[in-house]
């Protein structure tokens, strides 16, 4: 009897997952970015530049998170025809809540707003979402949307059901401003990635761009804003979507600036000698003729069988490693190369050029299991050639951890450097997540300055300082930052350790 009942119990979740399924999305008409004009503030400062450069683009690599705020920040706030955003990640914090905040006042002035999310962090702002595409002037779209819009039971029973369609996410991240500017890399929108967190702050970077790479950003969003599995709010939630919560929400928003302008990092920002010249419009950039935007097919979310199951970054990626003559430079916080990643990376040192890899620490990272997956290279790696640094832990602060991820890990850059020639920015890692499960984009250009911008930044973040080097010791792992050497992973605790053990022995290493 009590099995009988244990399989009607069974047999009612299963019903009940198959109830909250995603539904195939509606029909829609195709909704591409306004093209770039002439007669927004915008376009009278970045088109005469894009005039006296022909066919080229200008990049500038943001690595301080005040600086890559203020840029988003002070774009909106100059948008006087469209924004089209795309992000995995908006926190409802300080940082994120002034940039929701910029958005709805650009739409008040008739700016066109797209906003593309992933939906499994927005999902736990579907209020706010619907909010703001009540909006005339502002349309939401979730990415791989969960059809249960609120409550952790939903949630649960919804994975349950389709668990292997939650698994894949869309990682890219954009701003695109009355197309003539763009901010694309790794950061997500949040206090943490705008070194405005309490806690820790990650070390990320962003290409800020103008020139015709940002048409090529344009037709990347447009590509995934009318691709299937691109939700409209209205769709997914038509019940919150009302003039009541924009009006609402509004009113919050219009509360929160006035605190949000007494913040510190407020003060930070005016106190910021970067950001003040880049108000002043002192903002050099580096000009270059080849260039390229790469986004995998957005159809990669439904899989192999309905979709895409590799990956065009890294198809991208690979030949521009072969050509290395001197050195490659990865910077990757979450570095999983497996069996094959690791051939590749240790076959092209052995034919000359020197590769060097900096990830996250144990102790920095906030997956444990990937870095486990890591580990798991890490000698054969350093046996064929392979320089490994591993970044420190923020000082001062704890870097909370998870075994799914939190938002607390000190390494969030992705970027790649090949001799004096090629740079690469992007949301994409080396590990087999980026590679067949998440939607992934990132810039190639072809710039001395720009690379030896990347190099700069490699040895600096690689020096003792900030991070360990690790070596082989007569076959044994040796962690040394100039001062003092470990025979085990510094500053990590029981915890983490047995988080990335678990990672060694169990058959996860296709889902890091």
């Amino acid at each position: 009897m009590k099995s009988l009942r244990s399989g009607a119990a069974l047999c009612a979740l299963l019903l009940l997952a198959a109830c909250t399924s995603l539904q195939p999305r509606p029909e829609l008409p195709q909704d591409v970015a306004l093209p770039a004009g002439f007669g927004t503030r915008i376009d009278e400062l970045i088109a005469p530049a894009e005039a006296a450069h022909p066919g080229q683009s200008a990049f500038r690599l943001v690595r301080e998170g005040p600086e890559a705020f203020a840029i988003r920040s002070r774009a909106a706030a100059l948008a006087g025809r469209s924004i089209d955003v795309q992000t995995y990640i908006w926190h409802a914090d300080l940082t994120g809540t002034y940039l929701g905040l910029q958005l709805l006042q650009a739409a008040d002035r008739d700016v066109k707003v797209r906003l593309l999310v992933d939906d499994m962090d927005a999902r736990r702002n579907n209020y706010t979402f619907a909010a703001l595409d009540a909006h005339p002037n502002i349309e939401v779209r979730m990415f791989n949307p969960f059809a249960s819009r609120t409550g952790k039971a939903g949630f649960a029973l919804e994975a349950l059901g389709s668990a292997k369609r939650i698994n894949r996410r869309m990682h890219n991240k954009s701003w695109i401003v009355d197309n003539r500017i763009a901010v694309v890399g790794g950061r997500n929108l949040g206090d943490e990635y705008f070194g405005a967190s309490a806690e820790v702050n990650f070390v990320d970077l962003d290409f800020a761009m103008i020139g015709p790479i940002v048409r090529e950003a344009s037709t990347s969003f447009d590509r995934y804003w009318n691709s299937a599995a691109a939700y409209p709010m209205s769709v997914l939630a038509p019940q919150d979507v009302t003039t009541t919560a924009l009006e609402a929400l509004r009113a919050r928003a219009e509360a929160f600036e006035r605190e949000a302008r007494a913040s510190s990092f407020a003060t930070e920002l005016r106190d910021n000698e970067v950001v003040r010249r880049l108000v002043a419009g002192d903002w050099p950039m580096h000009w270059a003729s080849n260039f390229r935007f790469v986004a995998d097919d957005p159809a990669k979310v439904h899989g192999k069988d309905g979709g895409l199951g590799g990956s065009y970054v890294l198809e991208t990626l690979v030949p521009m490693i072969r050509s290395a003559q001197t050195q490659v430079s990865v910077i990757s916080p979450y570095f999983v190369p497996g069996p094959q990643g690791t051939e590749f990376l240790v076959g092209v040192d052995r034919a000359g050029p020197a590769v060097r890899v900096l990830t996250n620490s144990l102790a920095a990272n906030d997956v444990a299991l990937v870095y486990g997956g890591y580990a798991t290279a890490r000698k054969d790696l350093l046996r064929g050639g392979v320089e490994l640094w591993e970044l420190k832990p923020t000082r001062g602060t704890e870097t909370k951890s998870s075994l799914f991820g939190s938002s607390g890990a000190s390494l969030h850059t992705k970027a790649l450097a090949v001799d004096d020639r090629l740079a690469f920015v992007g949301s994409y890692n080396l590990d087999p997540r980026s590679t067949s499960l998440n939607c992934e984009q990132g810039i190639f250009v072809e710039s001395s300055a720009i690379t030896s911008q990347l190099a700069e930044i490699f040895h600096h973040d690689s020096s003792g300082l900030r991070a360990w080097s690790v070596t082989l010791d007569d076959g044994s792992l040796r962690w040394n930052d100039g001062d003092r050497t470990w025979t085990k992973s510094p500053e990590a605790s029981f915890g983490r350790k047995f988080q990335a053990w678990i990672a060694r022995v169990l058959p996860v290493s296709s889902q890091l």
